[in-house]
């Protein structure tokens, strides 16, 4: 990176500093995503996610170059591991080599908090891989008591797929098909003090549904708001009623103790000519609007004293994802540190658009984790056959969702 683009971000990271003091959005995370060839090299994206306030970073896995960049930042760490490798961790060996070569390695200086297992597995195409899940988990688990480490928990992303019913709230449950695997993981999850992510976005049920769901009600913005006959309790946006469904799933197992954390959500600031409500002015009302809610600590109606771990999806746009044109923009900052859209703690507007496709002054190809070969040169997170599956299990979800008409809660299979 030429010595230009690093002042520019140094500019950046003291107006955002200015404009967005660190300690308004203590319970704020980020997900870093690096699916790219041109983003800012880790020391430099450690700038923007600390001028941002965000005390938490998700990665897609345990890139050395990250987790050895954040070091002594004070910023906490959820680390990940790909779909790809749940088979090898089937075996005891392969985890405690995982964790000796990728966790303790960085410890304590990187504060490595948690590790997740995969992402969307039991809703993923790979049916074969949903068996792998749990016992990946206990193996990385017991690998973490071996070296005294068992404070970092372990856990799994799931999609809101994973769901039978949502609507009303109060009706939440999770697909009877799933249950035999799903039960077992939430099981461990008490058992091991570990949260319940889930990947929520309120846009994907707009974007297929643009006729029967409000924007207003999607985006935190007034609405008339809907009445959960279930527990007589309100909704005025479409995120907590979601988050409420899965508590009353949690809750249907026996495990309402199970901590829920929001492992993604986000709006895309560009997409397709087909993809309704994919812009800069709703991006900015969606994550603004979402950051005065951390900020404000508020909790949902089912759980109003409830403070949500809530990871923003995502750092950068990252213009090497597949898909529609929404999957490389959901940043809140382009590749080059400056912000896609002002959520108000810049001094200006900023544009949209796209990471672009760039040259190769980004960050380097980083280090594959040491364990394993590299699956992905191009510096992502997962494999792009990964990649293709996670947008199939968005777009492609196969239960009922909540969505909102002038009639109130009705049902749509997509």
């Amino acid at each position: 990176m030429d010595h230009h683009v690093t002042t520019h971000l140094l500019h950046i990271s003291v107006v955002l500093l200015l404009f967005f003091p660190t300690n308004t959005l203590s319970s704020i995370g980020i997900n870093y995503g690096r699916i790219a060839d041109n983003l800012p090299s880790p020391d430099k994206a450690i700038r923007l996610v600390k001028a941002i306030g965000a005390k938490k970073v998700k990665l897609y896995d345990a890139n050395p170059d990250v987790l050895k960049a954040f070091a002594n930042s004070g910023v906490s760490f959820t680390v990940g591991i790909g779909n790809e490798y749940l088979t090898t961790l089937q075996d005891p060996t392969a985890a405690e080599t995982w964790v000796e070569c990728n966790v303790k390695p960085y410890l304590p200086a990187t504060k490595i908090t948690s590790i997740a297992i995969g992402n969307e597995v039991l809703t993923s195409n790979d049916t074969s891989l949903s068996g792998c899940l749990l016992p990946a988990m206990q193996n990385i688990h017991a690998a973490l008591i071996k070296f005294n480490l068992d404070k970092i928990t372990v856990t799994t992303a799931h999609s809101l797929s994973v769901l039978e019913t949502s609507y009303p709230p109060s009706a939440g449950t999770f697909r009877q098909d799933l249950t035999g695997k799903m039960s077992p993981v939430i099981d461990f999850l008490a058992k091991t003090c570990s949260p319940f992510l889930i990947n929520a976005y309120p846009f994907f049920a707009y974007e297929r549904n643009s006729n029967d769901v409000s924007l207003e009600f999607v985006l935190f913005q007034p609405n008339a708001g809907v009445l959960d006959s279930g527990n007589n309790l309100k909704y005025d946006n479409m995120l907590f009623a979601q988050m409420d469904a899965v508590y009353a799933a949690l809750c249907k197992l026996g495990h309402k103790d199970v901590n829920i954390q929001i492992s993604e959500t986000g709006w895309p600031s560009k997409g397709d000519d087909n993809e309704t409500g994919a812009s800069l002015e709703n991006a900015k009302k969606y994550n603004g609007c979402l950051l005065k809610i951390v900020k404000q600590k508020k909790g949902t109606p089912a759980m109003p004293d409830y403070e949500f771990d809530i990871f923003v999806f995502a750092l950068f746009n990252e213009n090497l994802k597949p898909g529609p044109t929404s999957e490389r923009n959901y940043g809140l900052f382009k590749h080059d540190g400056t912000p896609a859209y002002d959520l108000g703690f810049v001094g200006s507007s900023g544009g949209g658009g796209g990471g672009g496709s760039g040259g190769g002054n980004g960050s380097r190809t980083p280090s594959p984790p040491l364990m394993f070969p590299p699956e992905n040169p191009s510096g992502g997170y997962m494999p792009i056959s990964s990649l293709a599956e996670r947008f199939n299990s968005r777009i492609s979800i196969s239960v009922s969702i909540m969505l909102l008409s002038v009639q109130g809660w009705i049902i749509s299979l997509l």
